[in-house]
């Protein structure tokens, strides 16, 4: 019986479905950059509406030096001096430093080398701010009044070489992970044209991660110019002082001087109200600020612009045994860079061990405190760990939606626009962020004292870190990786959740670090919403009236009475908890970088 076959009738061939793009990136990426945007609309709803209550001579505070409340005389012009000479002293110090350290980090020293010295910098960069503050107190004012002769050694000069030190690690990290982004093949057309290893850095390395290295300069900045409590204990605080001319300069440099933002640190604001002309004069203050590090950002930006754009590799080589000369002696000079941060950690890990050995004794971790300068700190731990995992849960996915968005999805207009607002956040002094948290926290919404309030005011100090780094990061990501993903059919949301997230992650997780180890160690926002010295609960039992003790301010407070030993013996010990503790949260950071800075996967 013979067999037919029967044909299967054609079919309409099925297209595959396209898988639904992620909204989640887009919210997230808006819900960042919203954050930034609304944390300095506050802060400048807070200034205006202090400037609003009161007068405000501008041109008096801009151009006289005479700062006098009970006078009625509210001139800035010494604060402005001092804080454009601190500033500009502490960036000349750190930057060059800074770069050349991380330059060498990456391209002399081998993997297994650079990786522990990259943690030790790192390490530093993890000491709080109040840390640097006793170490400027103990081995900067004296070098600096046997030196120049000051008494006590109180000066512009001191706080420049403390902001330097505080900004070299941040200098360092950002722009390691800017060089170690560059694709090594870049390096290796260099090296087959024949060129030394200075100039395949110089032509091949650098004009790639020039963006990083430049957010980095900014993120130091940002630092230099809203650093409030480690200056504030080594500056002096004297108020009218200008120099006499270009001669009297460097006199200027070596005498007790005041800046904006130790202005605003201190007792006045709080002695001021909240209206009539001081407290005016006070928020005028904030806006000079902020104007500064806007006006400081958008130079840096159009000048590093031009320069890439400018940038061309050299078409005349000098001749061959110069080349290795010069090459060599850019080596060591890059080398003895990178032996400075380390020695410095060594030094502060010297010196805290020695005035603090009291923190080795176990008891001194598991007791609370008792009266002003005895007990132990089993409180001020629990509160600052509060803080600091509260403020890097909410700051996380704020900083890398804001950076995504300035990197990826801004257009160049919108992105130069939010990274301005960025830093200016990231640059606002951390008093301002407090008593901004204490109007409008802790008085407008009925919250007092309470460590939500101290969270909230601490996240706008890690946002920007967050944000900044990981946009950094994102525009230096090599074109194909671009291209590829488009060549694939991926949409941009698509393409942000495969590519660019996993690319950038590791610096995100380094910039969420620097950003926390900044804010382990602010005091003075929690001054005003957070913390009491003592009398509060080990953990908090709510939102409303629940102060908390921590670290910070309690070093803060014992610091002050400097001639007691027992109260110093007691800040030293403090601030060698508080470094262990913030070591500890950064070794688990950067095990979960290195885990993940290998990998370049697409989904």
């Amino acid at each position: 019986m013979p067999t037919t076959l029967r044909a299967r009738p054609p079919t309409a061939p099925t297209t595959p479905r396209r898988p639904r793009p992620p909204h989640w990136v887009l919210a997230l990426a808006l819900t960042g950059a919203a954050s930034v945007v609304t944390i300095l609309l506050l802060i400048g709803g807070y200034l205006v509406g202090g400037i609003s209550g009161g007068t405000v001579d501008w041109i008096t505070l801009l151009t006289s030096a005479e700062w006098s409340p009970a006078h009625g005389s509210f001139g800035a012009l010494s604060m402005i001096f001092g804080t454009a000479a601190v500033g500009v002293l502490a960036l000349a110090l750190a930057v060059p430093v800074g770069w050349a350290a991380a330059i060498a980090l990456t391209e002399y020293l081998p993997p297994r080398l650079a990786r522990p010295l990259r943690t030790c910098v790192e390490l530093l960069a993890a000491v709080p701010s109040i840390v640097y503050g006793l170490l400027g107190i103990m081995v900067i004012r004296p070098l600096i009044s046997s030196v120049a002769h000051v008494p006590g050694g109180d000066s512009l000069l001191a706080a420049g070489i403390v902001l330097a030190i505080m900004i070299v690690p941040t200098v360092v990290a950002v722009s390691v992970d800017a060089l170690s982004a560059v694709p090594d093949r870049y390096r290796e057309s260099g090296y087959s044209l024949g060129l030394t290893r200075r100039e395949v850095i110089r032509s091949a390395v650098l004009p790639l991660a020039r963006t990083g290295m430049r957010a980095a300069v900014l993120l130091g900045l940002a630092r230099a110019l809203g650093e409030a409590i480690a200056v504030y204990l080594v500056v002096g605080r004297a108020d009218g002082r200008l120099p006499d001319g270009i001669g009297g300069l460097l006199d200027a440099l070596v005498r007790p001087g005041q800046t904006l933002t130790t202005k605003l640190a201190g007792p006045e604001p709080v002695l001021a109200g909240t209206s009539g002309p001081h407290f005016a004069a006070l928020c005028g203050l904030g806006v000079l600020v902020l104007s500064l590090v806007a006006a400081a950002t958008v130079w840096s930006t159009r000048v590093g612009g031009r320069r890439h754009e400018a940038g061309k590799p050299p078409t005349v080589r000098s001749a061959s045994s110069l080349r290795v000369q010069q090459d060599r002696a850019t080596a060591v000079l890059r080398l003895a860079a990178l032996a400075l941060p380390a020695v410095l950690l060594f030094a502060m890990l010297i010196i805290l061990l020695a005035k603090g050995s009291t923190a080795f004794d176990p008891a001194f971790w598991f007791t609370p405190a008792s009266g002003s300068a005895e007990g132990g700190v089993r409180d001020q731990i629990l509160g600052t760990v509060l803080l600091m995992v509260t403020t890097g849960l909410i700051a996380l996915p704020l900083g890398f939606g804001a950076g995504v968005l300035i990197g990826v999805r801004a257009s160049a207009r919108t992105a130069r626009l939010l990274q301005t607002v960025t830093v200016v956040v990231g640059g606002t002094p951390t008093i301002l962020l407090g008593l901004t948290g204490f109007v409008l926290l802790s008085g407008a919404l009925g919250w007092g004292r309470s460590w939500l309030a101290g969270t909230l005011v601490l996240v706008p100090v890690v946002v920007p870190v967050v944000a900044l780094s990981t946009s950094a990061r994102v525009r230096g990501m090599p074109q194909e990786l671009t291209e590829s993903a488009m060549a694939l059919g991926l949409s941009r949301s698509q393409y942000i959740r495969s590519v660019v997230i996993p690319y950038s992650w590791p610096a995100t997780i380094t910039g969420l670090l620097l950003g926390l180890a900044r804010a382990a160690g602010e005091t003075a926002p929690l001054l005003f919403t957070a913390t009491v010295f003592f009398g509060a609960p080990a953990l908090p039992g709510g939102v409303v009236d629940s102060p908390i003790q921590a670290l910070p301010t309690h070093i803060f407070t014992l610091s002050q009475d400097s001639g007691d030993p027992q109260s110093m013996t007691q800040a030293w010990s403090s601030a060698l908890a508080l470094v262990m503790i913030t070591a500890v949260l950064l070794s688990a950071a950067v095990a979960l970088r290195n885990r993940r800075e290998g990998e370049r996967w697409t989904a």
